[in-house]
């Protein structure tokens, strides 16, 4: 059960859910579709105009994101225990920098949706491996809130850990294991020999 590494996801695993999705959605005027999905299929004039209501979103709510109760904790718990970790969204590379700066998160690999794949591929999983030069991803934890971190780190082949935030699953991926919150995963961490 110990991991070669953990790959955590930021808004609503890191932090308290920062993102207006609904609102986001709506002034980009695409109804309930996923937004970075929609976004791959708008012509160019359109697609310029959303990614500047995408990155105005996620910069305010970058800089005033707070982080969920016991992550700071379990993040120095797993420096000290020399886990690779790295930190794997959806939002932009400059939202994710505002947000390990302003927590002083010790996470140094940061991928987002920048470096191409997003979550549910499982590309940017393998890609934070090879930049960590983890020698076995199958032993690799990915933590998240949501259906695309769960959907990822199976298609990738890893360990996946939900955090339910005490919620309902209301998706059909099925998580190895499933938490309430950061406590929760930090208590299942140190139930590992080391």
């Amino acid at each position: 059960m110990r991991p070669s590494a953990i790959l955590f996801d930021m808004d609503g695993t890191l932090t308290r859910p920062m993102l207006d999705f609904a609102a986001i959605r709506a002034e980009m005027g695409i109804g309930d579709r996923p937004i970075l999905e929609a976004m791959a299929e708008m012509e160019p004039a359109r697609l310029a105009r959303a990614r500047q209501i995408l990155l105005r979103h996620e910069d305010a709510a970058a800089a005033q994101s707070t982080l969920n109760p016991g992550c700071a904790e379990l993040l120095r718990w797993i420096e000290s225990r020399r886990i690779p970790v790295a930190l794997i969204t959806r939002n932009s590379r400059r939202s994710a920098e505002i947000v390990v700066a302003r927590h002083a998160l010790p996470i140094r690999i940061l991928i987002t949706r920048d470096d191409g794949a997003y979550k549910p591929d499982p590309a940017p999983l393998l890609l934070a491996c090879r930049r960590l030069a983890v020698p076995n991803h199958h032993d690799a934890w990915m933590v998240g809130d949501g259906p695309h971190d769960v959907e990822a780190g199976l298609a990738a082949g890893m360990k996946t850990v939900w955090i339910s935030h005490r919620r309902q699953r209301d998706f059909r991926a099925l998580p190895w294991k499933t938490v309430a919150d950061p406590h929760e995963l930090h208590e299942l961490l140190q139930q590992i020999q080391w």
